[in-house]
């Protein structure tokens, strides 16, 4: 079995030869070619290269378009950008900060030139090089974390609660661009889409389901229509939102380590094929091989057989090698 082959049917719930391998790698793939990660993340050739490399070094079954967002940019909107680590929002220029500046926002094109289009010539790279063995997975940014990143966050959690009516707009706007850039990215070569909404996990019970629930399904279908399978990431934890995530018909959702894989098993049911949880820094990062492989069996035992080996978010960068070799290890072995 191919490893693109492998992936596909295990999301479609048929045998596979062993269980696929997905950790997401950003810095560590970047760290693995000797380039810092702000050119990692500018340049579609770099990443590329990155991700084919540690993929084949790793026995990865997927290589990934995956670093911070690309729309926002593109959106106009105020980014800090450094050497050697991920770049990030500068909240004191919101380009929101005002919310009448909604209603002037042009939709960018995703190939217009910009930070979008250097993901999709990324994802036709990779492509051409890596797509007929392994999963090309793009992504895009969820609700939350786009209008985050075009708002400010804290002022976003604040208009949750005295502006609905605007948070719905907003969630409109990047619902929308989400789905042409990921349509674009298909296009391109995407066999899957991740969805990163991280900020979602930051809301209530209640907020989640009102607010952002709809636009995540909307977001998913979109994706679907579009041709693409898709992954739902949302770091921290998520416990409260499990029941909710397991409605949106994603192909996989990650379950960062916060989050007891048996619990998101009986929440979310037997289908669902479920991605994570090992803890990236205590256990994958801090522990011994020994200690990896153990924890993942633990994993395993609790997700049961719908289930794809990787750390609940991240690879964080100085992570020993043997400890990655060791998850590589045991989705060989399983």
């Amino acid at each position: 079995m191919t490893s693109r082959e492998r992936v596909l049917a295990m999301l479609d719930g048929r045998p596979v030869d062993h269980l696929p391998l997905m950790p997401i790698t950003m810095m560590f793939a970047a760290d693995r070619i000797g380039e810092k990660y702000g050119r990692y993340a500018l340049d579609h050739r770099i990443m590329a290269e990155a991700q084919i490399r540690t993929a084949g070094e790793f026995g990865f079954d997927h290589v990934s378009a995956i670093t911070e967002t690309r729309e926002a940019p593109d959106c106009g909107a105020s980014v800090q950008y450094f050497d050697d680590q991920p770049y990030a929002m500068d909240e004191s220029r919101a380009r929101l900060a005002e919310k009448s500046a909604l209603k002037d926002l042009k939709m960018p094109e995703p190939r217009g030139g910009g930070a979008m289009n250097d993901r999709l010539l990324g994802l036709s790279l990779m492509k051409e090089r890596a797509g007929s063995e392994k999963i090309v997975e793009g992504w895009v940014e969820g609700p939350c974390g786009a209008s985050a990143d075009l708002r400010g966050i804290n002022t976003l959690m604040l208009d949750f609660f005295d502006d609905r009516s605007f948070v719905t707009d907003l969630f409109e706007f990047v619902v929308e661009l989400a789905i042409r850039f990921g349509r674009a990215q298909v296009e391109a070569g995407a066999d899957l889409v991740g969805i990163g909404d991280p900020a979602s996990s930051l809301v209530g019970p209640r907020i989640y389901e009102e607010l952002v629930w709809p636009y995540q399904k909307r977001l998913a279908d979109g994706l679907h229509a579009a041709g693409a399978r898709v992954r739902l990431h949302i770091c921290g934890n998520t416990r409260r939102m499990l029941a909710g995530m397991a409605k949106l018909g994603c192909d996989i959702v990650d379950i960062d380590s916060q989050v007891p894989l048996a619990e998101a098993r009986e929440k979310m049911g037997p289908n669902q094929v479920l991605l994570g949880n090992l803890d990236p820094v205590r256990v994958l990062r801090d522990a011994t091989p020994e200690t990896v492989f153990g924890a993942l069996a633990e994993c395993h035992r609790q997700a049961g057989p719908r289930y794809i080996v990787a750390a609940g978010c991240e690879v964080v960068r100085d992570t020993p090698l043997a400890n990655m070799r060791a998850l590589a290890e045991y989705a060989r072995s399983h």
